[in-house]
């Protein structure tokens, strides 16, 4: 296959930006290479505004042709959770032609070394930044996210966490040397030497199953680890957000053979409705990786049946905040208004139950009681979403019918502190816009205890009545041990009580967030310096991303000869 795309020319392209990852992860400081402003792209090749509407609008109702082997049909069916029929139908696979194809093209994937699939996967991601006010309105319109949400998650914080799956993934190949020469003494007799070559090898085929609500951000770690450590990768959108990813598949199969590879070493599985084929490839022999993010009850099945493939499933908690005592209670009570609304509270991160003893809380404003904090993050949360053009920008779309029902069921579970209202959004009238419910439950009751202990995905929070910190840091416990927790959040003056909630979060692997009052919230990370979920609690079995992300998605094979 001839390169348009030579070594040379993509390691001087991207090897500075590699290098730049580098010493993110090393050192956990701010970097990134994509903007976040949508003012910033329109120059060097990329789409701005308007260019990036067009190239959306032109995809509807078009056929999205891969020019993948084994395309027995055509599928597809997404209508935007905004009221629009998106009509774009993708290529259905005869797997038993497709697989093959995939693997086909591995040998010379694996024979490349790590530097060069890290640079061909940079050139990827490039594409799709240049690209990325088209990919706003694909991940806009598959997701429910309000615009510069899908924007900025689905675009350049996205491309950051796969390029930080790129650098670990490098970092982990290099770690051993490609070639070494071994010496043994023996004494008077002549040493034994040896020539010793090592070469990672890519486990076999990788399958990232996507998630509705965040097609690229989630899948995009997956997608460059397996690739950069040399798998191919199969990926199977959710049938609801198809489109983003498929785009990303075109890119990386242009990308791909122009740098002299094959393809199909990037695939697309698109399915018809109602087909349910993730559970057909995830036990698949040739599938050796799985990448998933969804529900528990499917990540539950994938870890227990997909045996013969090394499986990173991102599931779901019951995400909890201890509210013990603040020195800043306006700045408390708006953090924590924002993090409750923000996409509906359609993020895997979003608190779900707050926990506030029954006595009261201290603040900078004076004593609080459990029924004052309450109503004032009620009043909080109306003010942030009083006027509806900015209610909105925040809130999105309800992403599917199960969350609106979760969100009406709510409010029979207990005393309704903050009502959920509906709201018009005028330039989608078939927009379903929801605000938050929050109901009061007590932490003593147990008819209470089956709500709170549940996860309920959505725009639903509990303010659980606690005896006290020490009851918080135990229910705390018990929350993250048996249902776990993608995030953590406390608010406390005392220095104990901080530590005791530290501890709990250290023993049980959840990631926590202390006495957030700013512009950082406890639902958004930042790739290169925190850590997305620790792998440690059945919230997920992976941490995006970390050395344990990457590592085990290839083996290290050794050729040795006498020297």
């Amino acid at each position: 296959m001839t390169a348009a795309l030579s070594a040379h020319e993509l390691i001087a392209r991207h090897r500075s930006t590699l290098d730049q990852a580098l010493e993110a992860i090393r050192t956990r400081a701010y970097w990134s290479p994509h903007p976040e402003h949508p003012k910033a792209y329109g120059e060097n090749g990329s789409l701005d505004a308007a260019a990036g509407k067009a190239a959306f609008d032109a995809l509807l109702g078009s056929r999205l042709d891969l020019g993948q082997p084994g395309t027995d049909d055509w599928a597809g069916g997404e209508t935007s959770p905004y009221g629009i029929d998106l009509g774009v139908t993708y290529p259905h696979a005869d797997l038993d032609v497709l697989l093959p194809a995939m693997k086909a093209g591995q040998r010379a994937w694996r024979d490349a070394g790590a530097e060069q699939r890290a640079v061909v996967c940079l050139e990827i991601l490039k594409r799709i930044s240049d690209r990325t006010h088209e990919f706003a309105h694909a991940v806009m319109h598959t997701s429910g996210q309000a615009f510069m949400m899908a924007f900025q998650a689905g675009g350049p914080h996205a491309q950051d966490r796969g390029l930080e799956a790129v650098a670990y993934a490098y970092v982990e190949q290099v770690r051993t040397p490609d070639n070494a020469e071994w010496t043994k003494p023996q004494g008077k007799r002549d040493p034994l030497a040896m020539n010793k070559q090592f070469t990672p090898v890519p486990r076999g085929i990788a399958l990232m199953i996507g998630c509705n609500t965040f097609p690229t951000w989630n899948g995009y770690p997956g997608l460059f680890a397996s690739l950069a450590t040399g798998n191919a990768v199969l990926v199977k959108p959710h049938p609801r957000a198809v489109l983003p990813l498929a785009l990303t598949v075109q890119v990386a199969r242009e990308v791909l053979a122009e740098a002299g590879f094959d393809p199909n070493l990037v695939a697309l599985a698109a399915e018809r409705p109602g087909e349910g084929i993730a559970k057909t490839l995830a036990l698949r022999p040739e599938i050796r990786i799985i990448d998933y993010t969804g529900s528990t009850e499917f990540g539950d099945w994938l870890e227990a049946n997909a045996r013969q493939a090394q499986v990173y499933t991102e599931k779901a908690g019951v995400n909890t905040v201890v509210v013990h005592s603040t020195s800043d209670y306006k700045g408390m009570l708006s953090n924590l208004a924002f993090s409750l609304s923000l996409y509906s509270g359609q993020m895997c991160t979003t608190p779900q139950n707050l926990l506030v003893p029954r006595e009261g809380i201290s603040t900078d404003q004076g004593p609080k009681s459990y029924d004052e904090v309450v109503a004032d993050l009620a009043t909080s949360v109306d003010g942030l979403l009083g006027d509806d053009a900015r209610a909105n920008a925040l809130l999105g779309a309800i992403v599917n019918p199960d969350v609106k029902a979760r969100l009406e069921a709510a409010a029979g579970l207990g005393e309704v502190a903050l009502a959920s209202r509906e709201i018009t959004n005028p330039d989608f009238p078939g927009a379903v816009v929801r605000t938050p419910v929050i109901v009061k439950l007590d932490g003593a009751k147990p008819d209470d205890e089956a709500a709170y202990m549940s996860e309920c995905f959505g725009p639903v929070s509990f303010a659980v009545a606690v005896d006290s910190a020490a009851d918080a840091a135990e229910l705390l416990r018990r929350t993250v041990r048996e249902k776990g927790a993608m995030t953590v959040g406390a608010y406390t003056t005392d220095p104990e009580v901080e530590q005791a909630v530290q501890e709990v979060c250290l023993e049980e692997a959840a990631q926590l967030s202390l006495n957030l009052t700013g512009g950082v919230y406890v639902n958004q990370t930042a790739a290169f310096s925190d850590f997305h979920g620790s792998g440690g609690n059945p919230a997920a079995s992976a941490a995006l991303c970390d050395g344990a992300f990457v590592a085990n998605r290839f083996r290290v094979v050794e050729v040795r000869r006498d020297a």
